[in-house]
């Protein structure tokens, strides 16, 4: 869905990426326009290095595009996003530097600009990582819709960069005013965050170190959905191509790798934390086979055909929306890229229904196992 939003310096066409004219949810909300309303309305200098931290489909930085900005991001759909309504608003190639949570930061913040992220330890990580460039007369504004922001999310700012105070709310929308204090005295950062798999998921993963890098879902412990699938995963034997869809820290295609080092694995996400996680996973346990690390849309630049297994356990939130379309293209890259025979195995909560989704795409979908809460399914791609 295009979408126009209103901002001081006048109007953008956003859209989502990818691209879907049957999408109902917008590239922009209330948080994006309070702060650009509050820059504007506050003539905030937008001089020196701005950086726009979260800035979740480009909408912050597209607006402020004649200020030369920063975007930093977590996600690849998000920063292909920014480049589509960029180029939309006519601003010119480089004039926004786009870079990646695992990018190094600026040297040097004079505005720092947060849209609050869902995950409180990606805030966390971030603002750590930011922290040495922010001086004594660095603007720091963050924004964020009312429910995203909580006691923590401040006691956050004011434990990394300084004392915070929060505006009133407006549309459902709150922003939060941090002045930076250069001589606090900042912790450790505790990200990446190593555990050693528990011992009654079994098999050869027991013990086993996995890499969690802050904003990947269920950092700090294995989720109970992956573990669920861990132990119903297939065997698998051979030069297999095998693909961890939605890898988050790449413990299910580790798995499959250690109990079967001749397979190629392919672990993909959306997030560049998530890529970085699975991949130091997968170093920390010292796996002799292949594999491949891929940031991108699910399955998009995978030969159709090409793939004998994949594994996915899909998100069903963006942000703080439910929704199934990520669920539904990770089932239809899936389709595409397995070859005739090749299967995908999905875990997901039971109340979620993939069972129909599986069979209007592949004709079929069984039951391999299931709890009250979890089903593991399998659909087969007859031809």
């Amino acid at each position: 869905m295009n979408d126009r939003m209103t901002t001081p310096w006048g109007e953008v066409t956003l859209a989502r990426h990818p691209e879907d004219p049957r999408e109902t949810l917008r590239a922009w909300d209330a948080s994006d326009a309070y702060l650009l309303r509050h820059l504007a309305e506050q003539a905030v200098p937008l001089t020196g290095t701005v950086v726009v931290l979260g800035d979740r489909w480009g909408a912050l930085v597209t607006a402020l595009a004649a200020h030369r900005p920063t975007q930093i991001t977590d996600s690849w759909l998000g920063q292909e996003a920014t480049r589509a309504n960029l180029a939309r608003a006519g601003v010119e190639t480089g004039a926004v530097r786009l870079l990646t949570t695992q990018d190094p930061v600026p040297e040097r913040i004079d505005v720092l600009l947060i849209r609050v992220p869902k995950s409180l330890a990606l805030l966390e990580d971030q603002l750590l990582r930011l922290a040495p460039a922010v001086h004594a007369e660095t603007v720091v504004v963050g924004t964020g819709m009312v429910k995203e922001i909580h006691t923590s999310t401040l006691r956050l700012f004011e434990r990394i960069l300084g004392p915070t105070r929060t505006s009133l709310a407006e549309q459902k929308a709150r922003l939060v005013f941090c002045t930076p204090a250069p001589s606090l005295r900042r912790p450790g950062n505790p990200w990446p965050y190593a555990y050693d798999v528990p011992d009654d998921v079994g098999g050869a993963l027991s013990g086993r170190p996995v890499v969690n890098h802050a904003g990947v879902f269920c950092a700090d412990r294995l989720d109970i959905g992956t573990r669920f699938l861990l132990k119903h995963l297939p065997t698998t034997s051979g030069t297999r191509r095998v693909v961890d869809l939605g890898c988050g820290n790449g413990i299910v295609g580790t798995a499959v790798a250690l109990a079967n080092p001749e397979a190629e694995v392919l672990f993909t996400d959306e997030s560049f934390q998530a890529v970085a996680s699975a991949e130091a996973t997968y170093k920390a346990n010292g796996v002799p086979g292949h594999a491949e690390f891929r940031v991108g849309d699910g399955l998009a630049g995978v030969a159709d055909g090409s793939v004998d297994l994949v594994l996915n356990n899909p998100p069903f939130h963006s942000h703080q929306a439910t929704t199934d379309a990520t669920a539904w293209r990770m089932f239809t890259g899936a389709r595409r890229a397995l070859r005739p025979g090749g299967e995908l195995w999905v875990v997901g909560n039971r109340h979620l229904g993939y069972h129909v989704k599986l069979k209007r795409l592949f004709g079929n979908s069984e039951l391999v196992a299931g709890d009250r809460k979890f089903v593991v399914l399998r659909a087969v791609r007859r031809g």
